[in-house]
């Protein structure tokens, strides 16, 4: 059994541009935390990013936000992938929609997901959904990830843990659980 983290959507439009969300910032050094520890064991990091075209369908509905090529759809400095992590760029909310991402994870032997990133409710809730329904076990460290209202947040992992038996815990614990 193999564990990967997918970082989802820590671009500039969501941490502090056109679709900012304003606790995205708080989330940044668990995030970074639960990455260092996951690089000195081996496990997969992939970053799982929006781009979009101007005629997406998300674009439609939100406006214009991470653009392919612009510095709005950039990872923030502060998680930029290192060598050996993985990048795949999506245009819905789920990045297992439309592209190679569970190709990708079989090939690696991930059979357990960490899920950190925003938006606990919309981009985040949507890849554990896909996961549940490709057999992955999930997990969600609660201060790596946020929402645009904090109401939200906690609506959408209490729905994760029930309805598809996510391992909902701190950052602390899943390090801790995972040997550190």
């Amino acid at each position: 059994m193999g564990i990967g983290i997918i970082v989802v959507d820590m671009i500039n439009d969501f941490v502090t541009g056109e679709l900012g969300i304003s606790r995205a910032k708080d989330i940044i050094p668990n995030i970074k935390k639960l990455l260092d520890f996951a690089r000195t064991k081996g496990i997969s990091i992939i970053y799982a990013c929006d781009s979009h075209s101007r005629d997406d369908a998300e674009v439609k509905l939100w406006g214009p936000h991470a653009i392919a090529g612009s510095k709005g759809a950039e990872i923030v400095e502060e998680l930029k992938p290192r060598e050996g992590d993985v990048l795949v760029k999506k245009n819905r909310y789920s990045p297992f929609f439309g592209t190679d991402l569970d190709r990708l994870m079989r090939d690696l032997g991930i059979t357990e997901l960490v899920l950190v990133g925003v938006s606990t409710d919309i981009c985040i809730l949507h890849t554990a959904a896909d996961a549940f329904y490709r057999g992955y076990e999930i997990f969600v460290p609660s201060d790596c990830v946020e929402a645009f209202t904090r109401e939200d947040h906690e609506r959408a992992l209490e729905y994760m843990k029930r309805v598809y038996g996510a391992k909902v815990m701190s950052s602390d614990e899943l390090i801790k659980s995972l040997g550190g």
